[in-house]
């Protein structure tokens, strides 16, 4: 055989072999999706018990889990994987030690957050006063409340989700969350 027809012969088997894979399907790598997620409708119901210190209005999404007698209960929202913690204390001269903590475990997600805007919130008739934190980026808790009336009870509220935190799948939940959250520190009073 002549080169001329080797060359011929290895061009048609070359062309052959590409026309051969190239109608093959071909796997193509997928991003990362995320599921979709479906907000419940919300009513609220006043939670007035006895064992709180205080009362407010809460969605019929939710349960309380009472953590102990003094106050500290958890807010669970089954659906949505998530949890509000919060926390009461009384204040007896010690309103300054209190702030001061819950500024240290707001302040820990700085790490994490763009950005850690704050809101403060009044209700002089109900003697309610306090600061909305709504944390930014990619952080474990992206709502922190504290509230107070400044001479005998303090209260410290933190949303968590039982899920890596991640800001786009997340922020539609932490919006739902945002507006619960608001409507329960607009209805909160002291006992």
């Amino acid at each position: 055989m002549t080169t001329k027809s080797t060359i011929s012969i290895l061009s048609v088997v070359a062309a052959f072999l590409m026309l051969a894979v190239s109608c093959g399907k071909y796997s193509q790598p997928k991003p990362y999706g995320y599921y979709r997620i479906s907000l419940p409708d919300t009513s609220y119901n006043t939670v007035d018990d006895s064992r709180l210190p205080y009362s407010f209005s809460m969605s019929n999404n939710a349960i309380i889990q009472h953590r102990d007698t003094n106050g500290w209960m958890d807010i669970v929202y089954p659906a949505l994987n998530a949890k509000i913690y919060c926390t009461y204390h009384r204040v007896n001269n010690n309103l300054r030690q209190l702030s001061d903590d819950a500024n240290g475990f707001i302040y820990k997600h700085a790490v994490m957050a763009d950005a850690i805007p704050e809101q403060g919130f009044e209700n002089p008739d109900n003697k309610v006063y306090g600061v909305f934190y709504d944390l930014q980026g990619n952080t474990a808790s992206p709502i922190q409340v504290v509230l107070t009336d400044s001479t005998k009870h303090f209260f410290r509220a933190a949303l968590y989700y039982y899920c890596t935190p991640n800001q786009d799948s997340l922020e539609p939940v932490t919006q739902y969350m945002r507006q619960d959250i608001r409507h329960m520190v607009e209805t909160f009073q002291w006992k």
